[in-house]
């Protein structure tokens, strides 16, 4: 039997009012698909040899409206807050969120804070923006944030003060791992002051490492980014005798952008992600595996993940940023340099190394058109989440369900890529890379 897993969603109190979304529809026509707690759940492993005890089996809550609601339209005020760094989407997760609270709802006013948590310190000076479906119609066709961003950690006591002080009770929080801590704390201080606020977080990674979740917005955006830049790194590879094309990409713990672009690209001849191991043996098995692709076809195009290697690099100090990540060493330089001088070594002049890093090109565009309908989806369901009382949790999609998970879990550990599972199996099959390249 599989460890229990508790799906369980913190809820602010009793739902008492009837959704508004009942007044959406003629009645002649199909009522809302309302959610029943009990009865919609998601099994957390659908796979039907672990689905026949349901009194055991792992289930997730199923997102969408409640017939009824914990929060009184009328007298609800949202605040919207996102941190870390960029990603395609957050504009069209911003876009849905207010349209869908006001819209759909009728929540009469929404907030939306400037610079990340730094926008609820009244210190910092940043007056929230107040946002309207008119002021947010057409920032879905930009890339960024219109409310900016920042990193680190800011006051929950201030932040808590700030919120009632502005009558907010429902905040959502646009972010990765770090931002979902922040909010879960939000959410604790909130519920130590018996004040009923709602936290409720949208997972934004561009490296697609939250766990419990198929994807994060944003995410098929950026390595379709990616493989555009290994089309041109290809391209340059192959306009010279013995020339590799190295390009590098987000991913500091986990590889799925590189995974993912070298699986739709077909030009990927190697592919390199933190989760693999690179020791002296491995560091060979490379090095023979690229003169052998070079003798034989006389171009190879290698894609390697930010994360990847740093145990490899000379000096690698444990600085952080402001949000407590590791500070990185450059792998892309590194290894273009280590490259270049080991093909002139074998090859003589007749080898080049052309180097791309397409890194803020692949986070600061618009989202295509799926990933944008997809951040609308999430916003759609987060309000839904939110204005039953739900929080200390985020929304996504399990089995291509929306479903909520708990803030904790979520966080809990980086998703990362399964050296045995399909995934890289595709990655292996599209590459012809060597399976194991030694420790």
């Amino acid at each position: 039997m599989e460890q229990k897993l508790n799906f369980e969603i913190r809820k602010l109190g009793e739902c008492t009012y009837d959704s508004p979304l009942t007044g959406t529809v003629r009645d002649d026509a199909i009522t809302p698909n309302f959610v029943d707690d009990v009865a919609d759940r998601i099994l957390f492993d659908d796979r039907i040899g672990h689905a026949d005890d349901r009194s055991w089996a792992n289930t997730m809550e199923l997102a969408g409206p409640r017939r009824k609601i914990f929060f009184k339209p009328a007298d609800t005020r949202i605040g919207i807050v996102s941190c870390g760094g960029l990603c395609p989407g957050i504009n069209d997760v911003i876009r849905g969120l207010v349209r869908t609270a006001q819209l759909n709802y009728g929540v009469q006013a929404t907030l939306g804070f400037l610079y990340g948590y730094r926008g609820l310190i009244p210190e910092h000076g940043h007056e929230p923006l107040q946002l309207t479906p008119d002021s947010v119609g057409n920032i879905h066709e930009k890339g960024g944030s219109i409310l900016s961003s920042s990193r680190g950690y800011q006051s929950v006591e201030i932040t808590v003060d700030r919120l009632i002080a502005l009558g907010v009770n429902i905040l959502f929080v646009i972010g990765g791992d770090g931002t979902q801590r922040g909010g879960r704390d939000i959410a604790e201080e909130a519920e130590r002051r018996n004040t009923p606020i709602a936290v409720v977080g949208i997972p934004k990674t561009i490296d697609n490492d939250i766990r419990f979740i198929d994807r994060s917005f944003g995410y098929e955006t950026a390595f379709s980014q990616a493989v555009n830049a290994i089309g041109v790194a290809h391209n340059e590879a192959r306009g010279t005798l013995n020339g590799v094309g190295l390009v590098k990409v987000m991913g500091r713990h986990s590889g799925f952008i590189a995974a993912h672009a070298a699986v739709a690209s077909g030009h990927v001849n190697f592919c390199l992600i933190p989760e693999m191991p690179f020791g002296p043996r491995a560091r060979e098995a490379f090095r023979e595996a690229l003169a052998q692709r070079l003798e034989r076809r006389k171009h190879a195009v290698i894609v390697v993940a930010e994360g990847f290697g740093q145990d490899y690099m000379a000096d690698n100090e444990a600085a952080t940023d402001d949000s407590g990540n590791v500070r990185l060493n450059d792998i892309g330089v590194f290894m273009a340099d280590r490259t270049k001088t080991w093909l002139e070594e074998r090859f003589g002049r007749d080898a080049s190394v052309k180097y791309i890093d397409p890194s803020y090109l692949v986070r600061g565009v618009p989202a295509t058109p799926a990933d944008s309908a997809f951040c609308r989806q999430l916003a759609q369901n987060a309000v839904h989440a939110a204005m039953s009382g739900r929080t200390e949790m985020i929304v996504g999609t399990w089995h291509n369900r929306g479903v909520h998970v708990p803030t904790d879990m979520a966080v809990s550990q980086r998703k990362v890529v399964d050296l045995e599972g399909p995934l890289w199996r595709s990655v292996l099959s599209a590459t012809r890379q060597p399976a194991v390249m030694g420790e």
